[in-house]
């Protein structure tokens, strides 16, 4: 027998499983096995073969059929029925001539069936054959898998029906097709390649299995296999090259239909035939003498075969789609966790920013009011300073006048009787004088006691002394309409900050004024009001209770009158910083203001400090 054609290309080193008890047999079949560029693995019996494959998979199996415990049928049938093996193709040896031995090993689910006696290169080639479809495979040789792959794409039901193409320069024996349709697979016949020609243009890979008549006297099949073969090679790189492969109408993936060849055992060249068509790219031959049954049982191993992987890469496909679908899930729970993560730490940002905001207003507003306090105190200094230089003038001089007009009454040769009245009324107005002048003396004097701003350290103050001093300056607010009590049980001395005392009494007692006189935004007409001012001592604090009988503080904005720039007052009448100060104030202080409800109407602020030890009484 002359040497076949080269075989096409195939994966480097192939690892096949050696399934033979026969030591002999085993060394013999290794050595051509391994002369021939395979890997290849023994098992002496179909258990440790079952158990080899517990350990890693071989690209293909080949087994002889009478093996001690399980036989070769029964291997093949445990390897279809495992979803991780029951792709791989399965090469059945045997030496026995028992009829329906062949049909047996197909049936349990072996891919070729080869005697061995048969020429050791027939063998090889055989094994390169099953191992080029493997190639075809999803997975194999290179080609990179898909979910969509083995034609399982959309529209197309998992169950389907394997379509086959009869190529014969004749029309296809109606038996054969009989048999192929009785098991379900959809028939196209034709006779020859003019007539397959259009099926294959329109949709090459619409078709599980082509079977060509390698010996038919119309045409060339051998070629014409060798050209199908090209046309698949060619889909499977296009495949190989792309992200996802082509699908085809008819469910299949292009490129991946099986070629089985019928020859004539009768005709001179049969010998030769096989060898040929192996190298052209044909998956199986089957003599065409052997009987319309055994080439239908060869075409069922094809097409099964080509349906198990189908199947395979179908499954695969699924778990790879899946497990993408699992991994964009997690992606985008992380993603949706790390912008859930980043909205709460948005979030506090702003709630920071805005509390940062908040502080940074109070700041603002407690130096303005510093800054006006510092300004009120420097200017009401100066004016103090400035008025009671020409007051004590004044005053000087007044002492003056009087005299001379003392005086002037016991001049000589002075009408007595009649300059009386007039020296009467001067002295009358006079004392008036006086008395405007102490007036002016005692303001001045508030002024310069509320003007202590520079004085920051805690230092003994009196308290009623501070009180009253407050109630002086606001006597354009009290008018006459309010009357102002004050009862003082607590001691006059307390050890704090003068100033800061000051501006607490006044930014409370100017509010009450206001709520009196109806400058709050409550009621529109002034009425007849009332101020109690008590002092008193307890528990080591110091307390200043000052009460009005106004329209009072509604419990929905209680909490909220000693915020910063929150004011019940029209626009233009009030800053809202007062309380908000005099709250910072009794703070820094270490004590508390709290305002509560006085029976009849008006509210009631109440300021407690606590009494330092060295200045408790």
């Amino acid at each position: 027998m002359s040497d076949p054609p080269p075989a096409a290309p195939l994966p480097d080193s192939p690892h096949l499983l050696l399934v033979e008890d026969s030591e002999t047999q085993a060394l013999q079949i290794r050595r051509v096995l391994e002369r021939a560029g395979f890997t290849v693995a023994r098992a002496a019996s179909a258990e440790a073969a079952l158990d080899r494959l517990n350990r890693d998979l071989p690209d293909l199996v080949v087994s002889d059929y009478h093996l001690p415990g399980m036989n070769g049928g029964e291997l093949a049938r445990a390897l279809r029925l495992n979803v991780r093996t029951q792709a791989i193709p399965v090469l059945m040896l045997t030496e026995a001539s028992e009829p329906g031995l062949e049909r047996e090993g197909l049936d349990a689910g072996a891919d070729a069936y080869v005697p061995k006696s048969a020429d050791t290169e027939l063998i090889v080639l055989r094994i390169r054959a099953l191992l080029r479809q493997r190639g075809a495979q999803p997975g194999a040789s290179g080609v990179t898998p898909d979910a969509s792959a083995a034609g399982f794409g959309e529209g197309v039901g998992l169950f389907r029906r394997a379509r086959i193409l009869l190529v014969r320069d004749a029309h296809a024996d109606e038996a054969l097709a009989t048999l192929l349709a009785r098991d379900g697979h959809q028939v196209d016949r034709v006779a020859g390649p003019s007539g397959a020609a259009p099926l294959l243009d329109a949709a090459p890979d619409a078709f599980d299995c082509i079977v060509v008549d390698l010996q038919a006297a119309g045409f060339d099949g051998i070629g014409f296999c060798a050209g199908l073969d090209r046309v698949r090679q060619q889909a499977l790189r296009e495949d190989a090259g792309r992200a996802r492969p082509g699908l085809a109408a008819g469910g299949g993936r292009a490129g991946t239909f099986r070629i089985l060849g019928l020859g004539d055992g009768d005709r001179v060249d049969a010998t030769a035939l096989p060898a040929h068509a192996y190298a052209a790219g044909v998956d199986d031959v089957v003599s065409g003498v052997a009987g319309v049954e055994a080439v239908a049982l060869r075409i069922r191993a094809v097409v099964r075969r080509k349906l198990l992987q189908d199947e395979t890469a179908r499954i695969e496909g699924d778990l790879r789609q899946r497990q993408a679908e699992i991994d964009r899930a997690r992606e985008e729970a992380a993603a949706s966790a790390a912008k859930a993560a980043l909205a709460e730490a948005l979030a506090q940002a702003n709630a920071e920013l805005a509390e940062a905001n908040d502080r940074l207003r109070e700041a603002q507003g407690k130096l303005v009011q510093a800054a006006k306090m510092a300004s009120l105190g420097e200017l009401v200094a100066g004016i103090a300073h400035e008025i009671n230089n020409p007051l004590a003038f004044i005053l000087a001089h007044q002492g003056t006048v009087e005299r001379l007009l003392a005086q002037l009454a016991v001049l000589p040769g002075l009408d007595t009787e009649a300059a009386a009245p007039k020296l009467a009324r001067t002295r009358e107005r006079i004392a008036s004088m006086s008395l405007g002048l102490r007036r002016i003396q005692n303001l001045v004097l508030n002024l310069r006691k509320f003007s202590r701003l520079d004085e920051s350290e805690q230092q003994s103050v009196d308290v009623p002394d501070a009180i009253d001093t407050v109630l002086a300056l606001l006597t354009h607010k009290l008018g006459t309409g309010i009357t102002v009590t004050r009862r003082y049980d607590a001691p006059r001395e307390l050890l704090c900050q003068p100033a800061l005392l000051n501006q607490v009494i006044m930014n409370i007692v100017g509010n009450a004024a206001d709520a009196l006189n109806g400058r709050d935004g409550g009621d529109a007409a002034p009425r007849e009001g009332r101020i109690d001012i008590t002092t008193s001592a307890a528990d080591g604090a110091y307390a200043i209770a000052i009460g009005d009988n106004g329209p009072g503080v509604p419990d929905a904005l209680r909490e909220r009158i000693f915020e910063p720039f929150f004011t019940t007052k029209p626009v233009g009448s009030g800053t809202g910083l007062g309380l908000a100060i005099a709250y910072s104030v009794v703070q820094a202080h270490g004590g508390t203001i709290a305002i509560d409800p006085v029976a009849g109407g008006g509210a009631r602020f109440t300021v407690s400090v606590p009494i330092p030890r060295t200045a408790a009484p």
